[in-house]
């Protein structure tokens, strides 16, 4: 989950909202990605998208049943569909989304039962420095927007 965090520093950096996530297997980490929604004009550019595309061509497969997801905020309904799509065992996430989120707070769709593949969770993982990075974030352009 540190290594999420610093891809969400990144993004930060970039202007983007700061959300990092990072599969592995076991110990090794396979893909890092951070959002890429502004710098890339695609909607569906979000961290755990990313991530996932990358650890499928990293693997050459795009089952990746044995893989952990790790991501600094909790995946909106777009993520949360492709971590049951990608048959993804496990997800570590830090903060809860009020706004997006499909894990717990909204929805619940990587454990419902009506479809082919469920996902364990793992939440609140680090959630403070992960929302501690959206606060500062969204405070910063909402000062840069006053006149």
């Amino acid at each position: 989950m540190r290594r999420a965090l610093g891809a969400a520093q990144e993004a930060a950096g970039r202007g983007e909202v700061p959300v990092g996530a990072v599969v592995a297997i076991g110990e090794q980490i396979i893909a890092v990605a951070h959002n890429e929604r502004e710098t890339g004009a695609d909607p569906t550019a979000h961290a755990e998208i990313l991530a996932l595309r990358r650890a499928a061509a990293a693997l050459g497969s795009w089952r990746l049943c044995d893989a952990e997801l790790f991501v600094t905020m909790e995946p909106c309904p777009m993520c949360a569909g492709a971590l049951v799509n990608a048959r993804i065992k496990r997800l570590y996430f830090g903060c809860d989304d009020p706004k997006a989120g499909a894990v717990r707070t909204l929805y619940s769709l990587v454990d419902d039962p009506r479809l082919n593949h469920r996902v364990e969770v793992v939440a609140g993982v680090l959630a403070a420095e992960g929302a501690a990075l959206l606060r500062g974030f969204f405070s910063r352009l909402r000062s840069a927007r006053l006149p």
